[in-house]
C-alpha cells in the first residue's frame, strides 16, 4: 500500500515537472513572439513618423516664401498706421482679458 501511494506520488511530482517545463517553453515562445511583433511596430511607427516629418518639412517648406511675403506686409502696415496698430493690439488685448474673466 505504501509502495502504491509512494509511486503514485512520484507520478504525480513527474508529471507536474513535465507540466512546469512545459509552460515555460510556452512563455519563452510567447516572449520571444511578442518582442519580434514589438521590433515589426517599432519599425513601422518610426517609419510612418520619418515620412510625416519629411511631408511637414516639405509643406513647410512650400509654404515659407508666402508666410514671409505676408509678414513684410502686416509689418509695413503696422509701421505706415501706428495708430490703427495700436487699436488693433488694446482690441485683442481686451478681448483676452475677457475670455480670461469668464473662467
Amino acid at each position: 500500500m505504501v509502495a502504491n501511494l509512494w509511486r503514485h506520488h512520484s507520478d504525480v511530482g513527474d508529471d507536474l515537472e513535465a507540466q512546469v517545463a512545459r509552460l515555460t517553453r510556452e512563455v519563452a515562445s510567447l516572449k520571444k513572439t511578442l518582442s519580434k511583433r514589438g521590433a515589426a511596430a517599432y519599425e513601422d511607427t518610426s517609419e510612418r513618423a520619418a515620412d510625416l516629418y519629411e511631408d511637414i518639412l516639405s509643406r513647410i517648406s512650400d509654404v515659407m516664401p508666402d508666410v514671409k511675403r505676408q509678414s513684410r506686409a502686416v509689418q509695413k502696415a503696422a509701421h505706415d498706421n501706428p495708430v490703427a496698430t495700436a487699436v488693433v493690439g488694446v482690441a485683442v488685448l481686451g478681448l483676452l482679458l475677457g475670455l480670461l474673466a469668464r473662467r
